[in-house]
C-alpha cells in the first residue's frame, strides 16, 4: 500500500470513527466510571512525565537564552521570551509530544489488542457498540485531562526557567516574576490552551483508530500502536502551524 493511499484511509477512516462517535455521544447508556478511569490514565498518571519535560524545557530555554542574549546586553529579557514561548508554543505542542507517545501509544495497542482477541466483536454480538464503550471514554478523558495537563506545564515550565534565571543568569525572583506577569496577557495564555482540544482530538482519534483496524495479529499491533504515535506527532507538529495562524488572524480582528 503507497503512502498516499495509507495517508487517505487514516483520514477518512478517522472522519468516518469522529462522526459515529459524535453521534453515539448523546444516546444512552453512559459509561461515566469508564470515563473517570481513562481521565485518571490519561491526566494523573500522565503528570511526571508532563512535570519533568515542561522543567526541562523552560530550564533549558532560559540557559540557551540567557547565554546567547548576555553578549548582546539583552539578560533581561530572558524572562519575557521563555513565559512568553512557553505559554504560546512550547507548553502545548511539547507536552502533547509526549502525550501522543505515551497515551496515544497506550490506546493502539489497548484497542489493537481487544480487536485481535475479538473481544470487540464480542461486544457487537451482545449488541453493545464499542464505538461508545471503548472509543468515546478515551476521547472525552483526553478532552479533559489534556488542557489541564498543558496548564500545570505551562506553570512548571516558567517556574523552571525562573530557577535557572535565578542561579544561573542572576536575575532576582521578583522581577523575573514581574517580567512574567507583564509579559503575558490572557490572549497568549487561551492561544496556547486553545490548541490543546483539537491536538486531544488528534491523539484520541487516530490512536482509536489504528486500533480498532489492526490486521495481522500481535505483529499488526505493533505497527498499528507505532503508526499511531507516529501520525498524531506528525499532525501535531502540522497542526500547530495552521493553529498559530488562525489564532493571530482572530487577535488581528479582536
Amino acid at each position: 500500500m503507497s503512502a498516499n493511499t495509507e495517508l487517505i484511509r487514516m483520514f477518512g477512516g478517522t472522519a468516518l470513527m469522529a462522526k459515529r462517535a459524535w453521534s453515539e455521544l448523546w444516546r444512552r447508556p453512559f459509561y461515566h466510571r469508564l470515563v473517570i478511569q481513562q481521565i485518571y490514565l490519561v491526566g494523573v498518571a500522565s503528570l511526571p512525565l508532563v512535570m519533568i519535560t515542561a522543567a526541562s524545557t523552560g530550564m533549558v530555554m532560559a540557559l540557551q537564552f540567557g547565554v546567547g542574549l548576555e553578549k548582546f546586553g539583552g539578560k533581561l529579557y530572558v524572562p519575557k521570551i521563555v513565559s512568553l514561548s512557553i505559554v504560546r508554543e512550547m507548553g502545548p505542542v511539547f507536552t502533547c509530544l509526549m502525550l501522543a507517545a505515551r497515551v496515544g501509544a497506550g490506546i493502539a495497542s489497548e484497542l489493537g489488542s481487544m480487536t485481535v482477541t475479538q473481544q470487540v466483536d464480542a461486544m457487537r454480538a451482545l449488541g453493545t457498540s464499542p464505538i461508545k464503550r471503548i472509543v468515546i471514554p478515551r476521547v472525552i478523558a483526553c478532552l479533559i485531562a489534556i488542557p489541564l495537563l498543558v496548564a500545570l506545564a505551562n506553570t512548571i515550565g516558567i517556574v523552571g526557567g525562573m530557577a535557572v534565571g535565578v542561579s544561573e543568569l542572576g536575575l532576582s525572583q521578583e522581577f523575573y516574576l514581574q517580567k512574567v506577569f507583564y509579559t503575558i496577557v490572557a490572549k497568549d495564555y487561551l492561544a496556547g490552551l486553545g490548541k490543546t482540544p483539537f491536538f486531544a482530538l488528534i491523539i484520541s482519534l487516530i490512536s482509536s483508530y489504528y486500533g480498532m483496524s489492526v490486521k495481522g495479529g500481535t505483529k499488526g499491533v505493533g505497527s498499528a500502536t507505532t503508526r499511531a504515535v507516529v501520525a498524531s506527532s506528525i499532525l501535531i507538529l502540522v497542526g500547530d502551524y495552521f493553529l498559530t495562524k488562525l489564532f493571530l488572524v482572530f487577535e488581528r480582528w479582536l
